[in-house]
């Protein structure tokens, strides 16, 4: 089995090196720099098992920029491309999956492509319309970043978008490759594999945004938001994971999922998905004003990513706090190692930490961190589990 992946980021190049354990793996991507530094074995991700399994010699996969030779080498073709939420159309933005199933038709008219880009629901059907070929198969991700491949490795399931044999082989490819045994494996339509990833990141943003509801009443009203927290995840049918208040769901998928359900919801029924939506903005509009009250000169931003052993700035929430803050006239200032520039949006980057702390009179940060223990009267945060 010879398999191409096309698009190397969380999703694409977790794929890709799982694959490689058991089939032969042509990893492209458009951006040659990416490509060097993967041949290098450096890892353009902050992923621990994606760099552990770079610097391993037992994998059959080659990165490259040659898109023919990659297609013409493979049997199925995974397209793992950005899809971003476009505001003005209220749909996803699918041109990259498209250009690249168009390119690949003028070389292989017969490919077989497997989709992991996050897509609308009914889109697959769409395409097999407007392309004329019954070849294009969703198979959702369910990734967390920073541990993309621990989770392909150790899989909550396998959905594939075809009920046939082939639907079968494609599963299999995934399940021999994990190193979890008994995975559920599901088979379904397309239409209804498309709407389990939008559903399932949804739901998460839900539960995300009940905690973060939950915390601004108790902060409202004066009460230990911690106590509550633990009493109400004692209860077995609601547990006591992802209830971790923050300043809002981020990073590449809840935001522009829950908006994508939200524009499939068109013309149903429906109160819960808007409001998932909605609730996310009105806490970040919540923690600006706690903050906007304490009546800072400085605020520091103390890292931009969306959580703990990320590099994902993309729509983090403490951004959105941050304009913000921005917006009342408070200066800002911010420190975050991974950036290379002077200024971000406007505020200034600080590379000393010394002289961040020095500087800021309140520091807000997403998640609390070791480094700021020594400034701990300065720090706003509500993280009150201290872990993502």
């Amino acid at each position: 089995m010879k398999i191409a992946v096309i698009g190397l980021g969380y999703v694409g190049l977790a794929n890709a090196l799982l694959l490689s354990q058991k089939y032969d793996v042509k990893a492209y991507d458009i951006i040659p720099e990416k490509i060097e530094k993967l041949r290098e074995k450096h890892s353009p991700l902050e992923d621990k098992e994606v760099q552990s399994f770079l610097n391993r010699n037992d994998l059959s996969i080659e990165f490259t920029s040659d898109f023919k030779f990659t297609i013409e080498f493979s049997d199925y073709i995974i397209v793992a491309t950005p899809t971003d939420y476009d505001e003005e159309k209220n749909y996803f933005n699918t041109s990259s999956v498209e250009d690249v199933i168009e390119k690949v038709l003028l070389i292989r008219p017969d490919a077989t492509f497997i989709i992991k880009s996050t897509i609308p629901v009914g889109y697959t059907d769409e395409l097999k319309k407007r392309f004329s070929t019954n070849n294009i198969i969703f198979s959702p991700e369910f990734l967390r970043e920073g541990k993309a491949l621990y989770d392909n490795l150790h899989p909550s399931r396998i959905v594939v978008g075809e009920i046939s044999n082939r639907g079968n082989e494609i599963a299999s490819i995934f399940m021999d490759s994990a190193v979890d045994e008994n995975i559920s494996v599901l088979l379904t339509n397309s239409t209804e594999a498309e709407a389990i990833k939008l559903f399932s990141n949804t739901y998460l943003a839900l539960r995300v945004a009940y905690f973060n509801e939950l915390d601004t009443y108790a902060e409202s009203r004066g009460l230990n938001a911690k106590q509550i927290i633990d009493g109400v995840g004692l209860d077995p049918r609601i547990g006591t994971h992802y209830n971790n208040p923050s300043f809002g769901y981020g990073g590449y998928c809840l935001p522009k999922d829950t908006k994508q359900l939200r524009a499939n919801y068109k013309d149903v029924p429906s109160n819960i998905i808007g409001a998932i939506v909605d609730s996310n903005t009105t806490r970040k509009d919540f923690i600006a004003d706690q903050i906007i009250a304490m009546k800072p000169k400085i605020v520091g931003v103390y890292r931009l990513t969306m959580k703990s052993n990320s590099d994902n700035f993309r729509y983090s929430s403490i951004q959105g706090v941050m304009k913000r803050i921005k917006a009342k006239g408070i200066e800002v200032v911010v420190y975050e190692p991974t950036l290379d520039f002077t200024e971000f949006y406007h505020s200034k980057v600080i590379k000393n930490f010394s002289e961040f702390k020095e500087v800021s009179d309140v520091i807000i940060t997403n998640r609390m961190d070791n480094e700021l223990f020594d400034v701990q009267e300065k720090v706003y945060s509500r993280d009150l589990f201290g872990r993502d």
